[in-house]
Protein backbone atom coordinates (compact mmCIF):
# COMPACT_ATOMS: atom_id res chain seq x y z
CA UNK A 1 0.00 0.00 0.00
CA UNK A 2 1.54 3.23 -1.02
CA UNK A 3 1.72 6.18 1.78
CA UNK A 4 3.17 9.19 0.33
CA UNK A 5 3.36 9.84 -3.54
CA UNK A 6 7.10 9.56 -2.84
CA UNK A 7 6.37 5.53 -2.34
CA UNK A 8 4.79 4.78 -6.05
CA UNK A 9 8.07 3.97 -8.18
CA UNK A 10 6.20 2.64 -11.01
CA UNK A 11 2.87 4.86 -12.78
CA UNK A 12 0.88 2.67 -14.75
CA UNK A 13 0.94 3.51 -18.85
CA UNK A 14 -2.20 5.05 -20.29
CA UNK A 15 -3.73 1.99 -21.96
CA UNK A 16 -4.19 3.04 -25.43
CA UNK A 17 -7.38 1.31 -28.26
CA UNK A 18 -7.12 2.21 -31.47
CA UNK A 19 -9.44 3.88 -33.07
CA UNK A 20 -9.99 4.45 -37.22
CA UNK A 21 -10.72 7.98 -38.22
CA UNK A 22 -11.71 9.78 -41.36
CA UNK A 23 -11.22 13.42 -41.10
CA UNK A 24 -11.86 16.02 -43.47
CA UNK A 25 -7.92 17.40 -42.55
CA UNK A 26 -5.29 16.02 -39.69
CA UNK A 27 -6.40 19.69 -38.04
CA UNK A 28 -9.45 17.39 -36.61
CA UNK A 29 -8.00 14.62 -35.72
CA UNK A 30 -8.63 14.58 -31.61
CA UNK A 31 -5.77 15.54 -29.37
CA UNK A 32 -4.82 14.82 -26.30
CA UNK A 33 -2.83 18.17 -24.65
CA UNK A 34 -0.55 16.29 -22.21
CA UNK A 35 0.82 13.21 -21.72
CA UNK A 36 -1.54 12.75 -18.52
CA UNK A 37 -4.85 14.37 -20.50
CA UNK A 38 -7.83 11.37 -19.70
CA UNK A 39 -9.53 13.25 -22.81
CA UNK A 40 -8.52 14.27 -25.97
CA UNK A 41 -10.08 17.78 -27.31
CA UNK A 42 -12.18 18.02 -30.46
CA UNK A 43 -12.29 21.04 -32.40
CA UNK A 44 -15.31 23.08 -34.55
CA UNK A 45 -15.23 22.33 -38.18
CA UNK A 46 -17.53 25.57 -39.04
CA UNK A 47 -18.57 26.16 -42.21
CA UNK A 48 -18.38 30.07 -43.68
CA UNK A 49 -21.22 31.85 -42.91
CA UNK A 50 -22.76 34.92 -44.98
CA UNK A 51 -20.22 37.56 -44.04
CA UNK A 52 -17.48 34.99 -45.15
CA UNK A 53 -16.31 34.46 -41.44
CA UNK A 54 -16.40 31.15 -40.42
CA UNK A 55 -17.30 31.45 -36.76
CA UNK A 56 -20.63 30.32 -34.97
CA UNK A 57 -22.95 32.54 -32.70
CA UNK A 58 -24.85 30.77 -29.67
CA UNK A 59 -27.13 33.13 -28.29
CA UNK A 60 -28.66 33.00 -24.06
CA UNK A 61 -30.36 29.61 -24.22
CA UNK A 62 -29.28 29.19 -27.80
CA UNK A 63 -28.10 25.29 -28.92
CA UNK A 64 -26.65 24.76 -32.00
CA UNK A 65 -25.02 21.44 -33.32
CA UNK A 66 -21.27 21.77 -33.91
CA UNK A 67 -19.67 19.93 -36.75
CA UNK A 68 -16.11 18.12 -35.57
CA UNK A 69 -14.64 17.44 -38.66
CA UNK A 70 -14.38 13.92 -38.70
CA UNK A 71 -15.66 9.85 -38.17
CA UNK A 72 -14.60 7.70 -36.41
CA UNK A 73 -14.77 3.91 -35.90
CA UNK A 74 -15.06 2.74 -31.98
CA UNK A 75 -13.66 -0.66 -31.63
CA UNK A 76 -15.84 -3.20 -30.55
CA UNK A 77 -16.46 -3.56 -26.62
CA UNK A 78 -15.79 0.27 -26.11
CA UNK A 79 -17.69 3.78 -26.02
CA UNK A 80 -16.69 7.07 -26.58
CA UNK A 81 -17.77 10.08 -24.30
CA UNK A 82 -18.36 13.93 -25.27
CA UNK A 83 -17.99 16.13 -22.19
CA UNK A 84 -17.64 20.07 -21.93
CA UNK A 85 -14.21 21.33 -21.56
CA UNK A 86 -13.89 23.00 -18.61
CA UNK A 87 -12.99 26.32 -19.94
CA UNK A 88 -16.45 26.96 -22.20
CA UNK A 89 -18.30 25.44 -18.92
CA UNK A 90 -17.22 28.78 -16.52
CA UNK A 91 -18.58 30.58 -19.75
CA UNK A 92 -22.13 28.68 -19.53
CA UNK A 93 -21.56 26.61 -22.72
CA UNK A 94 -22.61 23.01 -22.07
CA UNK A 95 -22.72 19.79 -23.86
CA UNK A 96 -26.58 19.75 -23.63
CA UNK A 97 -26.59 15.77 -23.50
CA UNK A 98 -23.07 15.96 -22.01
CA UNK A 99 -22.00 12.98 -21.49
CA UNK A 100 -22.94 12.33 -25.29
CA UNK A 101 -22.31 8.64 -26.39
CA UNK A 102 -20.19 7.41 -29.17
CA UNK A 103 -21.57 3.67 -29.90
CA UNK A 104 -19.33 1.24 -31.74
CA UNK A 105 -21.54 0.55 -34.38
CA UNK A 106 -21.94 4.42 -35.22
CA UNK A 107 -20.29 5.58 -38.42
CA UNK A 108 -21.17 9.13 -39.38
CA UNK A 109 -19.72 12.42 -38.65
CA UNK A 110 -18.98 13.12 -34.63
CA UNK A 111 -20.90 16.34 -33.43
CA UNK A 112 -21.54 18.07 -30.39
CA UNK A 113 -24.60 19.89 -29.43
CA UNK A 114 -23.78 22.80 -27.53
CA UNK A 115 -25.90 25.06 -25.31
CA UNK A 116 -25.27 28.34 -23.86
CA UNK A 117 -26.97 28.40 -20.56
CA UNK A 118 -25.19 31.05 -18.63
CA UNK A 119 -23.85 34.23 -20.74
CA UNK A 120 -26.62 36.37 -21.20
CA UNK A 121 -24.32 37.93 -23.90
CA UNK A 122 -23.88 35.66 -27.27
CA UNK A 123 -21.04 33.22 -26.87
CA UNK A 124 -19.13 32.93 -30.30
CA UNK A 125 -17.07 29.19 -31.47
CA UNK A 126 -14.59 30.11 -33.85
CA UNK A 127 -12.90 27.25 -36.79
CA UNK A 128 -10.49 25.45 -35.40
CA UNK A 129 -11.39 26.53 -32.24
CA UNK A 130 -10.93 23.80 -29.35
CA UNK A 131 -14.85 23.08 -28.24
CA UNK A 132 -15.21 19.57 -25.99
CA UNK A 133 -13.53 16.77 -24.99
CA UNK A 134 -13.74 12.88 -25.83
CA UNK A 135 -12.83 9.97 -23.47
CA UNK A 136 -12.87 6.14 -23.92
CA UNK A 137 -14.26 3.60 -21.86
CA UNK A 138 -15.12 -0.33 -21.79
CA UNK A 139 -18.84 -0.79 -22.42
CA UNK A 140 -19.98 -3.53 -20.28
CA UNK A 141 -24.06 -5.23 -21.36
CA UNK A 142 -26.70 -5.78 -18.72
CA UNK A 143 -27.59 -9.71 -18.89
CA UNK A 144 -31.03 -10.06 -16.91
CA UNK A 145 -32.57 -12.43 -14.93
CA UNK A 146 -35.81 -12.16 -14.32
CA UNK A 147 -37.37 -12.77 -10.80
CA UNK A 148 -40.09 -12.40 -8.62
CA UNK A 149 -38.38 -10.16 -6.03
CA UNK A 150 -35.14 -8.18 -5.41
CA UNK A 151 -32.89 -8.30 -2.35
CA UNK A 152 -33.65 -6.06 0.37
CA UNK A 153 -31.35 -3.32 1.60
CA UNK A 154 -31.42 -0.44 4.45
CA UNK A 155 -32.34 2.25 2.36
CA UNK A 156 -35.42 3.48 2.29
CA UNK A 157 -36.02 5.62 -1.04
CA UNK A 158 -34.40 7.74 -3.41
CA UNK A 159 -34.09 11.23 -4.99
CA UNK A 160 -32.71 12.96 -1.79
CA UNK A 161 -33.86 10.02 0.25
CA UNK A 162 -30.45 9.56 2.28
CA UNK A 163 -30.04 13.42 3.08
CA UNK A 164 -27.83 16.46 2.24
CA UNK A 165 -30.85 18.18 -0.21
CA UNK A 166 -32.48 20.76 1.72
CA UNK A 167 -36.14 20.41 1.54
Amino acid sequence: MYKTLEDITEIAPMKKVLAKIVADDPMFVPKYQTDGSACCDLVANVPMNSNNVRQLTIVHRGTVLVDCGFSMEVPPGYKANIMARSGWATKGLIVTNGPGQIDSDYRNRIKVIVTNVGAQNPVVIQHGERIAQMSIEPVYMFEWEMVSELSTTNRLGGFGSTGGMSK
